[in-house]
């Protein structure tokens, strides 16, 4: 597409409207940093810190070894893993054999991954040696094209003292037995020549990873991304971004070669850790902190908050739920995350008063960003400077992508400022298409003025100044004699009230009103207070249409793997009432 200028007179100063010099293959990013800053540190894990130049030799072994055995260009290449230091050398690894990463989720059943690797068609898998995942990865990966399997260890990637304690005292994972035939990770790597095979990459065409999306709402389907899609996107990103390296210096671009640390704190089998955390930090010659489980520790998020005082990472991506658990830690005060100058949320909405709490406790400032898998994902984003960002907005399409908000019924007809769509979006970003999906291919792109937009199942609109807000799901908007009530307008509201942690709202069906809203809260730890008192809060709060008919406390409710709140699993157990 050619981009045009956003209207609107608060484009962040300094910043461009476009990006060029974006189409180039992702190994790139590693063989460039591995150049430019050899020696300088990209993962730590546990202590062990891994140097550019130690995870690119890696990757390149990989990719020999894959290419022996078969692994030819546009083959698919499985990774079962959560954020370990291994991830970073495998993907590579995979890009350079010129094969495609399918990255799954470690943590589903062996009936989730076996649809994955099945409807994919992989060939090989890369698998934790733990007792759970690579147990369920060997049943998953009966009936499918998958030929060979590595197992990786974790001993290896630790400080010698801590990998020799742990084998001695039976701390570091491991899968009960191995099947025969499987491959150890040392061991390919320890047995390969850091030669990677000569191969060309079609950047904006060939496939370099693909996503499963639409677990949530329906069968998950292969988002296919390609090289372009994620080496647009992170150029964008530091074109738009700026940031205060000094506690009230003047905000300005990324600084690069070492300066910034990375919190992996989101997992790197979704787009939104794999980009902006994994992919971000290899470009600007970052550290990265290696965080396999965010939740670890006592209360949980207890471990995560260690690692922030010890490491003193500058940048983290997170998702709203993520920033809540820190914000209401009951252990806050005896950390210090003051190292944090920026943070990027997205998956889910941000609720306002949630950024300003985490901003106060970190002194940084966050970018609430939009974007989705089949964007690789960014698509917006809040101006970098403060007096300029609109908190509850997603703020401006970021450099070289338009955003157009179009009718719900066709997706073509593009609406008003002001006036409620769908969101559809056009840039380099923008995924090949769902693999083997043409039917869903058909329901989500539509030509507009020229250019291909992808419709994003979401609400939202443009004001006056050209701030974009998201009001909600398509299909999570709720219909209440008539009226229009979005899910995300009402939880802004009761996450006002102070006593509130979590809050989800959903639509269930009433003879009278055709649906009637229903929210479900968990309260802050310690926090007390009644349905009458929430009652009349709302009251108090928001027009009577909107108003939930039904409160319902809970203990937890039930996020995804990435954090996001699952309102469908909501209204699935009230339907399983009946």
């Amino acid at each position: 597409m050619s981009s045009k200028k956003w209207e609107t007179p608060f484009w962040p100063e300094g910043v461009a409207h476009d990006v060029s010099d974006y189409k180039y293959p992702l190994t790139d990013l590693l063989d460039d940093s591995a150049r430019k800053y050899p020696n300088k540190v990209y993962t730590i894990f546990s202590d062990a810190k891994r140097t550019f130049a130690q995870v690119k030799d890696t990757a390149d072994r990989i990719a020999n070894f894959l290419a022996k055995q078969g692994i030819k260009q546009g083959d698919k290449v499985a990774i079962f893993l959560p954020n370990l230091p291994h991830f970073p050398e495998i993907f590579f690894g995979i890009l350079k054999a010129g094969a495609v990463a399918v990255n799954c989720n470690p943590v589903y059943t062996s009936k989730e991954l076996h649809h994955q690797l099945s409807d994919s068609g992989a060939k090989m898998v890369f698998c934790m040696d733990h007792p759970v995942f690579y147990k369920n990865a060997v049943e998953a990966i009966k009936d499918t094209d998958v030929e060979k399997v590595v197992i990786c260890n974790i001993k290896s990637y630790l400080p010698k003292l801590k990998g020799l304690l742990g084998g001695l005292l039976g701390k570091i994972p491991k899968a009960e037995k191995h099947e025969t035939g499987h491959f150890m990770f040392d061991d390919i790597v320890s047995s390969s020549a850091p030669t990677p095979p000569s191969i060309k990459v079609d950047p904006e065409n060939d496939t370099a990873l693909m996503l499963y999306t639409g677990g949530t709402t329906g069968v998950p389907k292969g988002a296919e991304l390609t090289h372009t899609n994620f080496t647009y996107d992170i150029e964008a990103a530091l074109e738009y971004f700026r940031i205060s390296h000094e506690k009230g210096a003047k905000p300005e671009k990324f600084r690069r070669g070492g300066f910034h640390c990375f919190l992996g704190v989101l997992p790197w089998y979704h787009v939104f850790g794999i980009t902006s955390a994994m992919l971000l930090a290899v470009k600007t010659g970052s550290q990265l902190v290696c965080v396999p489980d965010p939740r670890a520790g006592n209360p949980p998020f207890t471990e995560v908050l260690k690692i922030v005082q010890k490491y003193r990472p500058t940048f983290m991506t997170a998702v709203p739920t993520i920033f809540v658990a820190f914000t209401n830690h009951k252990l806050i005060n005896n950390f210090d995350i003051s190292s944090i100058l920026a943070s990027l949320s997205g998956g889910a909405p941000l609720p306002p008063e949630v950024c300003r709490q985490f901003e106060d406790k970190t002194g940084g400032i966050i970018f609430e960003a939009y974007g989705l898998t089949e964007t690789a994902p960014a698509v917006c984003c809040n101006p970098p400077f403060k007096d300029t960002r609109k908190l509850g907005s997603i703020g401006f399409p970021i450099p070289g992508t338009d955003v157009k908000i179009v009718d719900i019924e066709t997706g073509t007809t593009e609406l008003p400022r002001g006036e409620d769509g769908e969101i559809a979006v056009c840039g380099p970003q923008v995924m090949k298409g769902y693999w083997k999906r043409p039917d869903a291919n058909d329901e989500v792109f539509r030509q507009i003025d020229g250019n291909r937009y992808f419709l994003t199942g979401d609400i939202g609109n443009i004001d006056k100044d050209g701030y974009i807000t998201i009001t909600d799901r398509k299909k999570d908007m709720i219909i209440v004699s008539g009226f229009n009530v979005y899910p995300r307008d009402v939880e802004d509201t009761i996450y006002k009230h102070p006593a509130v942690e979590l809050v989800a709202v959903v639509g269930l069906p009433d003879e009278r009103t055709g649906e009637k809203v229903k929210a479900y809260i968990k309260l802050k730890a310690d926090a007390t207070a009644t349905i009458e008192e929430m009652e009349q809060f709302c009251k108090d709060n928001m027009a009577g249409y909107k108003r939930p008919r039904t409160i319902e406390f809970r203990d937890e409710l039930p996020v995804s793997n990435v954090g996001k709140v699952l309102r469908r699993t909501l209204r699935d157990e009230e339907k399983s009432k009946k």
